[in-house]
């Protein structure tokens, strides 16, 4: 438990630091200052930076720095992520040229994506990497110049009233039938098709464990054939030569990005239409508990579940919704068809309102994660007392 927690901290760190570095090299790219750019949250306990005689200085704790020529860089006492902290982005207007309010709409329209675009660049290092060490792929995306190995049948849907309803999850491996090891798609189809009414035994991998499940194949009208009632794909440990890692990482990336796209469109649809969030909705509490998970099953997975983490974070903070980075966006293009900026006050409001709806929100997630993932709770209680 205690290990799952410090993978999540360090993993959410990864994150939060890669997206507050995109807005700190993008402003400091268009002539706008970064007062402050720190690993951590506040209070400071630790910074240097360089007075106007050009020579460097440290300063210890919080104490406000008013003699900076340019960027603080600290160290802070909560470890988690980092922030930084653009001269007039909180509304304070001035004459000066490095004041991120005198400079034009694209300007700072570029350094409030920037966030998003570096957590979309994580994302493809990651999977670029991850496919040069060997990333657990589909097979049927790869190319020639792949290499495949340990090659597994994957559960990915199961139908709902269907043998395997009930009995096998989403993910599952099926290793055996009946002492015939499956290796692909066709074994596990031919095995069903000529069985139909007999009871077999299915060997199965979930979470680096083998389960034995008693299941019957049945006449499945949609195929015409015998089956169990899942969808399955076949998958592997897939490696590329470097030069290939590269493109297939970036390929890969935007595969998964424009999935996630559709996800939160239909996520948000349902929230409009009253249907609720859907269960598979993870707040703090569940990416906390699915990081340990993926962390036991190896680093390749965890470099595959942070590259996802990632990408989700890309797009929920471009999401065009107040407090996010898409919110900001918003008031941007209104200031461009208005001719005017809204009125910094307007706008903090709006932004505050955004904010409020968040931290509600992600309560809900926690509340209904605190439910779910309840038996970790109780297993970290028993070992403490």
């Amino acid at each position: 438990m205690f290990l799952t927690l410090i993978i999540f901290l360090i993993v959410l760190s990864l994150l939060v630091f890669v997206h507050e570095f995109g807005h700190f090299y993008t402003a400091q790219k268009c002539g706008i200052k970064a007062e402050e750019f720190g690993f951590g949250y506040p209070p400071r306990a630790f910074g240097v930076y360089k007075k106007q005689d050009g020579r460097w200085h440290k300063v210890w704790g919080n104490k406000e720095i008013k003699d900076a020529k340019n960027t603080v860089y600290s160290i802070n006492w909560i470890p988690l992520g980092g922030f930084v902290k653009i001269k007039g982005e909180d509304g304070q207007e001035n004459s000066d040229q490095d004041n991120f309010n005198n400079h034009s709409i694209w300007q700072r329209a570029l350094v409030i994506s920037a966030g998003v675009i570096m957590n979309i660049v994580l994302a493809v290092v990651l999977v670029s990497v991850g496919f040069m060490i060997g990333l657990p792929h589909v097979i049927e995306d790869v190319n020639s110049h792949a290499i495949v190995k340990d090659q597994q049948v994957q559960v990915m849907q199961i139908l709902p009233s269907s043998a395997a309803d009930g009995k096998l999850q989403e993910q599952d491996v099926i290793y055996k039938v009946n002492d015939k090891i499956i290796k692909n798609e066709t074994d596990l189809q031919e095995i069903n098709n000529t069985n139909i009414g007999q009871e077999l035994n299915y060997v199965i991998k979930r979470d680096n464990q083998e389960l034995d499940v008693k299941l019957t194949p049945q006449f499945i009208e949609e195929t015409g054939k015998g089956g169990i009632g899942v969808a399955i794909v076949t998958t592997g440990m897939v490696k590329y030569p470097w030069y290939w890692a590269i493109w297939q990482g970036i390929k890969t990336t935007f595969l998964w990005l424009w999935l996630i796209i559709l996800a939160f469109y239909e996520m948000i649809k349902g929230l409009i239409v009253g249907q609720g969030l859907p269960t598979n909705v993870a707040g703090p509490v569940g990416i906390a508990s699915m990081t340990g998970q993926f962390a036991k099953m190896g680093f390749v997975y965890l470099l595959q579940f942070v590259s996802l983490l990632s990408l989700n974070l890309a797009i929920l903070n471009f999401l065009p919704f107040p407090a996010l980075d898409g919110g900001r966006i918003i008031f941007l293009i209104i200031e461009k068809l208005k001719g005017s900026p809204v009125k910094r006050e307007v706008e903090a409001i709006i932004h505050n309102i955004g904010f409020t709806l968040l931290m509600i929100l992600v309560v809900v997630i926690t509340f209904k994660d605190v439910s779910k993932f309840s038996y970790v709770f109780k297993n970290l209680w028993n070992k403490i007392f």
